[in-house]
This record gives C-alpha cells, structure tokens and sequence, in this order.
C-alpha cells in the first residue's frame, strides 16, 4: 500500500492543490468562526453584567477577596479621604499609615489625630491573623476621625490616586507580613509584603511631587545571629536567622537604594518585641494570656544546655513616642519629579526597652495578673527563626529623637491584662479577670461585627 504524506517534499515549499470544495469549506469555516464568536462574548457581557442577585454568593470576608477590583472614586469616597488627612493644629503633618489596621499602626495613627494631624490609613486586613480583630481597631480609629481605606500596597494606581487627593507630606510605613515562624508555612507572603510592597511605596513616593518624607519599620530580627549585646546600629545585619529577618534587612538596602538615586528622606525603625492593647495575637504574651485563662499549657522555650530566652520587651506607648519623634525629626525628602537634587536623610534607629526580661519571667508576672497557675510546657528552642535574646543599645535613638522608654513589664502587662479581658468579653467570649470577675458581650443594635451594633460589657462578680 502506498504511503500518503501530506507533508511538502522540499522544505519551505507547499504544494498547492486546487479543488472545487475549496471556497464552500472556506464560507462554512467563516461563518462557524462568526458563530462562536458571538457566543463567546455574549457569555463574556452575560458575566460581566449580570445582577448581584444572580451572581454566585460573594465571600462575607472582605479580607478575602482581591482588593485591586474595589472601586475607589466619586466624591463622597474622596470627601473622606480629605477630611481623614485633614490637618488641624498650626503645626500639623499629613500622614499617610499603611498598616493602619494593625497592631502599631493603630497606636500611631491615634495619637497623630489626637494632637491635630491629619491622618489617612490604608490597610488590605488580610487574614494572617483573625480580621475581626483589625475590624475592632478600624472601629476605634473611625471614633477618633481617622479613615481606613481598604486596599493593598503593592496597588501603585491606589497608592497615586490617594497621593492625587492628599499632598502628604509624610509616610508612615508600617504595612508588613509580620511574624517569625509563619515564613516557613507562606515564604511568598514576605516577599510579597516586606520587599514587593516597600518597593511600590517607594516608587510612588520618589515620582510624586512634593516627595514625602517617608518612616518605615523595619525590626529587631535583623540582627539574627549576632551574639554581641546590646545590638547597636553599626553591628553587623548580614546573618538573617529567618525570612521575615532577611526581608526586613533586604527592606533596608531598598531604602538605602531609593535615597541614594532619588533623594527620599527615609527612616528606619529597629522595633523590639512591641506588646500592649490592640496587640497581635501571635505574640507570646497575648496567647500565653489566652490559654492560661483557658487552662491550656503553654510552651516556654529553653536554648541549648538549659539556656535561657529572653526578648527586650517593649509597651506600645513608648514605640509610639519614638515613632512620632522619627516623624517630627525627619528632614524633606531632596528630589524632584523622580530626581535627587542634592544628598537626603538616611536613618536607622533601635526602638527598645533596654532591660531583657526571660520569657518565664513574663509567665510569672501574667500568672500574678490573672491570678491563675499557667501549665509550663518546657521545650527546646526550634530551629525555625526564633533567637535566644534581644536587647537594644537605643543610644542614638536617645540623642537624636530623644527617646526614652518609661514604662517596665510588670506595668505595661498590667495595661495589657485589663484591656484583654474586655476585649475578650467583647467578643463572644467570656474574659476571666482577677477577683472571679467576669466579663460577657451584649451586643444591642443591628448591623455585622463591631461597625453595626453597640458592644456593651457587662461586669459580673462571681462567688460574691
């Protein structure tokens, strides 16, 4: 039998055959593609515009869904963009937070508003941790005038448009995918967050005109595996002890890079083991609090050879005050329309306690605050990122931003404890105070989560 190949025999070349079906097939052939063209996009225009109601039910979790669709325009949206980054005092600074929604910038755009700033936030409330948590911050902020708008850092059209409507002359960068431990279930959430997103801030800022001055957080992890303290800003941050350390050390070669080329006045802040109200709750302290009052044990960690682990810890009202004095000290960014003119400020400062306290020591000072015996688990420290000890050398900080921290463990968990146990009951749950107190939620009004309806926290005593 004869083999057929269609194939030519001289490469490049097609042998063309005439045939008399030829044209029928080539009109059949147009007319299928016409067909299902207008197939496809009547389907595309069916999707695209149907009605909310017929559409597949959307998830009630905003922190969920993708912050790039969200629509941000008309002038009702922008009239609360202005009157949120409005400046008050004759003195004042406009500031946009990112990170607005968490735990530092919280504090940060509270007290920028309480003494006449003008102060926007942005947040993507994502769900690192439980969002409702960062609902009930968001609900605090709105009380005092500040305005959260939802969206993600790394949206640089967000990011312009915010700048179009507000010239803010600060930055403060607090947006970051926190957390030691979690890098090894979501690495590309770090980058994502930690170096993506400062890099889209920072571009933004470099092209807008005036250039913000621009104070950021990096954090304590840079220092890794260093065994010389106190850490100082002139040791050595090149020996990362987990991707959430080497993010934040690459966050400041970034920011060295963009001050460099384009003249942003930038500041970097060391935070050291930050605690307090509105805290994280992937801190040791918030749910070591959590499940004492829950008789769950706890783990308390020990290095090689009965080595103890100790953190620098340091209360939330001091980080503020060092936050807002990078703030007040930061010189104008030198650039202009994307190009650096002449040399502009580069900073980086250690934000600590000074006074390193042993993580069993903590477990004490809760048990004596709680009034309940904690179920030490004693383990090993793992090979996951966590260091033995931290402490800051916070000189420099001392003399150029005059910081100075006041307030020592025992009174800042005290702060912590009281504001827990009525956030706890605040929240479907029942908080345990001292004394057999108890705290339970009654919640009055109509609406979702803490934006519609009245929390009210009912005190009981039990036992008398």
């Amino acid at each position: 039998m004869k083999h057929i190949d269609n194939n030519p025999s001289t490469p490049g070349k097609c042998k063309m055959e005439k045939s008399s079906y030829s044209r029928p097939r080539l009109h059949y052939s147009l007319a299928k593609l016409t067909f299902w063209s207008f197939v496809f996009i009547g389907s595309i225009f069916f999707l695209f515009f149907r009605s909310p109601s017929s559409s597949s039910p959307v998830p009630s979790d905003l922190s969920r869904r993708s912050l790039r669709t969200r629509s941000y325009a008309g002038p009702a949206w922008e009239k609360r963009v202005r009157t949120s980054a409005k400046i008050r005092s004759r003195n004042g600074i406009s500031v946009l937070v990112t990170g607005a929604a968490g735990f530092v910038g919280t504090h940060v755009s509270t007290a920028l508003k309480r003494r006449g700033d003008g102060v926007l936030g942005l947040d993507n409330f994502n769900d690192y941790y439980d969002p409702s948590l960062k609902r009930a911050r968001q609900a605090h902020l709105e009380r005092t005038g500040v305005y959260i708008v939802e969206g993600d850092i790394n949206d640089v059209a967000l990011l312009k448009k915010l700048f179009n409507i507000v010239p803010f002359t600060h930055v403060m960068h607090l947006a970051a995918q926190a957390g030691v431990r979690y890098a090894m279930e979501n690495p590309s959430s770090y980058v994502h967050s930690n170096i993506a997103g400062l890099v889209s801030v920072l571009e933004v800022c470099k092209s807008v005109n005036p250039q913000p001055a621009i104070v950021w957080s990096s954090s304590s992890s840079v220092y890794g595996l260093n065994t010389k303290v106190p850490f100082t800003e002139r040791d050595r941050t090149d020996q990362p002890a987990s991707l959430y350390a080497a993010t934040k050390k690459a966050g400041e070669e970034i920011a060295h890079t963009y001050n460099h080329i384009y003249g942003l006045s930038i500041t970097g802040l060391r935070f050291f083991t930050v605690y307090g109200p509105w805290g994280r709750p992937d801190m040791a302290y918030f749910f070591f609090t959590r499940d004492i009052l829950k008789g769950k044990p706890i783990p308390i960690f020990e290095a090689a050879n009965h080595g103890t682990v100790a953190r620098d810890f340091t209360y939330i009202d001091d980080i503020v005050k060092g936050c807002l004095a990078a703030l007040d000290t930061a010189e104008k960014s030198t650039g202009s329309g994307g190009k650096k003119k002449r040399p502009a400020q580069l900073r980086v400062y250690n934000l600590g306690n000074t006074s390193p306290v042993p993580v069993s020591n903590l477990v004490s000072i809760l048990e004596r605050l709680l009034k309940v015996k904690a179920k030490r688990l004693i383990m090993k420290l793992p090979r996951n990122g966590d260091v033995q000890f931290t402490h800051a050398n916070i000189s420099l900080a001392q003399n150029e931003l005059g910081y100075k921290p006041t307030t020592d463990l025992q009174t800042g968990l005290k702060k912590f404890v009281h504001w827990y146990l009525r956030y706890d009951g605040a929240t479907g749950g029942v908080g345990y105070g001292s004394g057999g107190k108890v705290f339970v939620l009654v919640l009055v009004g109509s609406g979702s989560g803490v934006d519609g309806c009245l929390v009210v926290v009912v005190q009981a005593v039990i036992g008398g």
